[in-house]
């Protein structure tokens, strides 16, 4: 008995060396150490506010993150979300720089805004204890039958002051004191073209569900620029009443909707041709569109960048003309980088059939004289995507209108000044574009861009956890018709070697597979060896 009881324990010092060898261990990194801290703000340039440890404030920020990561596990509250005031959007033309606006209201009591979506940029700000901002009467506007407003955190009882200690007060390290109140300055891509004042929170207004006509009112606390000196195209027409910016951020309206379990972290925009349109927070898009991912900029995701991998004019494809290009709907036109420009417009030039022609004005290179009956004859422009995805813009052109009528065209695609692209709004004209942030990927969809108001109708409850949501607008179909940094998690982050973590995996699992026979040997030995 002494004898097999030895043998036993032999099996059992077998067994636990041959699985030494597989064994390994991990380095766990505290969310506030000094690690992350220097990870952050290499990757960011801004390390924010960073609590001492064990200090009060410390404490605060473990519990809002515990209560964020609650919100992500337990899912979604809402489906969908819009503003207040509608879904819709519209253009008002050159007025307005041709950009699409909606009106939001903010505070409390409400105040509306007329606001330009800018899928390009990630504050929310407007006009707010005004220095110098644009005329808001709207007498200064033919096309508006109400004043625009402006906005003063005083006269509402929801606001709330950010002090340069926030983590998101990118103006920190110029700060005096952390108590001071957080300024913030932001340079748009057009010549002069800013906004400046002070960053509030503040309620923003918003309506769950699939139309107009619904009446479940959601308050999303989101933070907003006191936007009270602007400059250069903002005092010229361009977003007299604000800007909504609908970047990668952590500062835009959906980084805060999605952050606060509100709805996915994903929104769409679409625009008609009758420069109306649509926007939702929380559409992840149909089924059966197509998509492209975003692609990262020095390694970070700080805006919405695709892949361009070929342009075709009508069923020709063009050569060299691949390019990286910013999905932008605070664009209002499509730009290409030169090379690609110049091959593109040479290809189009040969296929039209249309007289090159000079309108005095337009900043167009290749315009023609036409009727509207030869603008039916235009090729397509295509651009080609990763897995063979399309994305088809049937009408390239911007029409040219005189005393009589349509007197020509003109292909509404500029050179662009850098190697990266524009694809701006005329280009998403039809189309349902589904920013995917959860995923990291731009999808697409044929779509008049109208409420799902005589067809299937959507439950204003969220899913089940095991199934997806359903599609906005269930009757628009894919179709075959002829425009900073989010900091990662550190414990998401791929080991340096891509190949250790599934070595290690291997070897456990052939450490099982070699002490089988040893396992059923000892089972049959412990009960006689007592």
């Amino acid at each position: 008995m002494a004898a097999r009881f030895l043998v036993a324990m032999s099996v059992v010092v077998l067994l636990i060396e041959s699985c030494m060898a597989a064994m390994f261990s991990a380095r766990l990194i505290h969310r506030f150490s000094d690690e992350v801290k220097a990870f952050r703000a290499a990757r960011s340039g801004v390390s924010g506010s960073w609590p001492e440890w064990r200090t009060m404030e410390y404490y605060k920020m473990l519990v809002r993150s515990d209560l964020e990561r609650q919100k992500v596990m337990l899912g979604s509250k809402y489906q969908f979300l819009f503003p207040s005031e509608g879904s819709k959007t519209m253009s008002f033309g050159n007025d307005y720089g041709w950009l699409h606006y909606t009106w939001i209201d903010i505070g409390t009591p409400n105040i509306s805004f007329l606001v330009a979506l800018d899928a390009g940029s990630d504050l929310l700000w407007i006009p707010c204890d005004c220095i110098q901002c644009a005329p808001l009467s709207a007498s200064y506007y033919g096309s508006l039958d109400r004043d625009l407003n402006q906005y003063s955190p005083s006269g509402s009882s929801t606001s709330k002051h950010l002090s340069c200690s926030h983590q998101l007060c990118e103006s920190s390290p110029n700060c005096d004191s952390p108590k001071q109140l957080c300024p913030y300055t932001i340079n748009y891509y057009s010549e002069n073209t800013s906004s400046s004042g002070l960053l509030i929170e503040d309620i923003l207004h918003l309506t769950s569900g699939i139309d107009d006509a619904s009446n479940s009112s959601v308050q999303a606390p989101v933070i907003i620029g006191c936007g009270m000196r602007q400059t250069g195209g903002y005092l010229d027409g361009v977003a007299p009443d604000g800007l909504m910016g609908l970047g990668l951020g952590e500062i835009s309206v959906p980084s805060f909707l999605s952050k606060a379990g509100l709805v996915k972290n994903s929104f769409s925009l679409c625009f008609n041709d009758d420069d109306s349109g649509r926007i939702f927070f929380g559409d992840q898009g149909l089924a059966t569109q197509q998509t492209t991912l975003f692609l990262p900029s020095d390694g970070t995701y700080e805006t919405y960048i695709v892949g361009v991998e070929a342009c075709c004019i009508g069923s020709s494809c063009i050569k060299q003309t691949s390019f990286r290009a910013l999905v932008d709907s605070g664009a209002s036109f499509t730009f290409l980088p030169d090379e690609s420009y110049r091959n593109v417009v040479d290809e189009f030039d040969k296929q039209v059939n249309a007289t090159r022609f000079s309108f005095e004005g337009y900043p167009w290179e290749y315009c023609y004289k036409s009727s509207s009956k030869e603008l039916l004859k235009n090729p397509s422009v295509i651009l080609k995507f990763a897995l063979n995805n399309s994305f088809v813009v049937h009408n390239p052109v911007f029409v040219v209108h005189g005393y009589q009528g349509v007197v020509g065209f003109c292909l509404a695609i500029q050179p662009a000044d850098g190697d990266i692209g524009i694809l701006g709004q005329n280009f998403m004209t039809g189309y349902r574009m589904v920013f995917d942030r959860e995923n990291l990927k731009l999808g697409w969809s044929r779509s008049n861009c109208q409420d799902l108001t005589d067809g299937e109708r959507m439950p204003l409850t969220p899913p089940p956890n095991d199934r997806p949501p359903n599609p906005l607008p269930a009757n628009e179909q894919q179709n075959t018709h002829s425009g900073h940094t989010i900091t990662p998690a550190v414990a998401g982050r791929a080991p340096s070697n891509p190949s250790a973590a599934s070595t290690q995996l291997i070897l456990s699992q052939f450490c099982l597979v070699k002490s089988l026979p040893l396992m059923l040997l000892l089972l049959h030995l412990l009960p006689s060896a007592f």
